[in-house]
């Protein structure tokens, strides 16, 4: 990895406290809700690959997006975990690099997911007779590779731009990952480039899967207000209630740490935005889209049902 002409080999990472006895019980929350997020993430990916019924196309996104929520979280909270544990605060450069580079593979995949999520809703219930036409199988693949490729290339990007800069004596990161911005601001030359970059892509990457999130809900609600009958309204509804409750959570975060000025609000603001979109979103997005979806509560019955009968098998 090309580091430049810069001195440090490592970063710090100050974590989310730097109180002594915060630590046992800030290792405990996140151990249980990495877990969490792994359990209930890996069993809506099971619970989809096995049920032949779920094989269709609003489940092979929601299979992509709780793998992409898995790896997320696992790009951040297993190291803090390893740090609070070992009391070591520090990463190596390449490693943070590593992570800053998957931590923003993640959360730009998460985007365009749920921007092709809504786009599949709004084919659903706007076009219902040429569904299966439009959506079919080899585009289904296309509309997953495109969020890939693109999030691959807006990391790669980024970290090129990052690795050209020189970071000198100062090397302590107020952040529990290591985190674009706050590595742009700790080097010592001139990032102007790299911030540019940052504004212009970050506000690319939101709005054109918020924009079309926005013009699918807009024609949802039209069709649905069409429908004659209450319970054909609420039955619409309730096929794209839990995309929306997602799309919801996660926009409202990522506009909490990244639209509001820093300065009119504690700076530790950011790092508990910064914990709800790639901590508590991947953890609650399998309980939304269970809780609310019959399909999937009784994929994931069947699930544990053909667990639990193979361990009493002698």
């Amino acid at each position: 990895m090309h580091q430049g002409n810069q001195t440090i080999s490592e970063f710090i990472l100050l974590g989310l406290s730097n109180q002594a006895e915060k630590q046992e019980f800030i290792f405990v929350l996140f151990l249980c809700m990495y877990l969490v997020t792994v359990v209930g993430n890996g069993l809506i990916i099971l619970a989809i690959g096995l049920d032949s019924n779920l094989h269709t196309p609003m489940y092979f996104f929601l299979a992509n997006l709780s793998f992409a929520d898995i790896t997320s979280t696992s790009t951040s909270v297993p190291k803090m975990l390893t740090n609070i544990q070992f009391k070591s605060q520090s990463i190596s450069y390449d490693s943070c690099i590593t992570q800053m580079y998957f931590s923003i593979v993640f959360v730009v995949l998460d985007n365009f997911l749920l921007g092709v999520m809504a786009y599949d809703r709004f084919v659903a219930i706007c076009h219902p007779l040429s569904y299966a036409t439009v959506m079919y199988p080899k585009l289904c693949v296309f509309f997953t590779v495109i969020p890939w490729f693109l999030s691959n290339t807006v990391a790669l990007t980024h970290t090129l731009l990052l690795i050209q800069l020189v970071f000198c004596d100062r090397n302590t990161l107020p952040h529990f990952f290591c985190d674009l911005a706050s590595l742009i601001k700790l080097s010592c030359s001139d990032a102007m480039i790299n911030e540019l970059v940052l504004f212009i892509v970050g506000i690319s990457v939101i709005i054109l899967p918020f924009a079309l999130i926005l013009f699918s809900y807009i024609c949802i609600i039209r069709a649905v207000l069409r429908i004659s009958s209450t319970e054909g309204k609420w039955k619409a509804f309730s096929t794209c209630g839990s995309h929306l409750t997602v799309v919801l959570l996660f926009y409202s975060t990522i506009v909490g740490v990244y639209f509001f000025p820093s300065s009119t609000h504690p700076e530790d603001t950011d790092k508990i935005g910064a914990v709800l979109f790639t901590v508590v979103t991947p953890m609650l997005n399998p309980f939304i889209y269970s809780l609310r979806n019959k399909d999937m509560k009784g994929a994931l019955r069947k699930l544990i049902e053909k667990q639990r009968l193979f361990l009493l098998m002698p």
